[in-house]
């Protein structure tokens, strides 16, 4: 764990920050000194972060919305800058898993809810994030692609299509906000657990009735991780490092970047 304070007087937004990544990764920032607006659609998990972020001295503010509404990301986005001064980091890290069922079965409904959020949500956030940092002289940005979205994976139709997306947006935007001093690079975790993420994606891969998996939940899990060259699945707090050292100045030349996090599997 890191003990500098490399984000001492910056101002950092997390989306997804009642999850899992969103509320490690806002931990380490905080811990490194940034000030941090929360920002989750559950607004009673998200709240109940605060404690964390009061135990650490660090100011922490909560903001209560849906990604897939543009006008709510404006107007939070207003309100952090209004609160704190302005943005100079953005984890875009909120997200949906979606269903797991193969392409002739998938549901249109969760399609389009997955693309909805894990890739319009992402656009809208950073979009705006974007505009703010334009006027300060720059910034720095992280999204949370997946290693769905490189390898594609059996079952996961909605959420590896987002992903594949996200891995797009970071790169287009990574071009388009050079010229302004922003830098926009993504991180593709891999299987991460234990943990709710972990057994509902096992669970459902062996509900899925495909070749690929067993119908045994127990026996999926020996599979997936039979697949990682590690032989294990990273754990959660695996994630906030990396995220940290791509919106820090010891990333200054990287933009454009996927980085995985997933014990080899590439």
């Amino acid at each position: 764990m890191s003990d500098s304070k490399r984000f001492s007087g910056k101002v950092a937004v997390v989306t997804g920050a009642a999850g899992n990544i969103g509320l490690a990764t806002a931990l380490r920032l905080a811990r490194e000194g940034a000030r941090i607006a929360l920002m989750d659609v559950d607004e009673g998990k998200l709240a109940a972060t605060l404690p964390k972020f009061e135990a650490l001295d660090a100011e922490a503010r909560t903001y209560p919305f849906d990604v897939t509404d543009p006008g709510a990301v404006s107007r939070a986005i207003g309100e952090v800058v209004q609160a704190f001064g302005g943005i100079d980091l953005l984890f875009n890290n909120a997200g949906y898993q979606g269903a797991f069922t193969p392409i002739q079965d998938y549901p249109e409904d969760d399609f389009e809810r997955v693309l909805k959020i894990n890739l319009c949500g992402a656009f809208y956030v950073l979009k705006a994030c974007a505009r703010q940092m334009m006027t300060q002289g720059g910034g720095a940005i992280v999204n949370t692609a997946s290693m769905a979205g490189i390898g594609g994976p059996p079952n996961m139709l909605g959420y590896a299509s987002s992903k594949f997306g996200i891995v797009g947006l970071t790169q287009t935007a990574s071009k388009d906000l050079a010229p302004h001093k922003i830098r926009v690079n993504a991180i593709s975790p891999g299987l991460m657990g234990p943990g709710f993420m972990w057994d509902r994606q096992v669970e459902l891969q062996a509900k899925a009735g495909s070749q690929y998996f067993s119908s045994d939940p127990k026996e999926v899990a020996q599979q997936m991780i039979g697949s990682v060259p590690m032989r294990r699945y990273g754990d959660i707090e695996e994630i906030p490092g990396v995220v940290s050292f791509l919106l820090s100045d010891d990333a200054s030349y990287l933009t454009g970047v996927n980085i995985p996090i997933s014990g080899g599997i590439l």
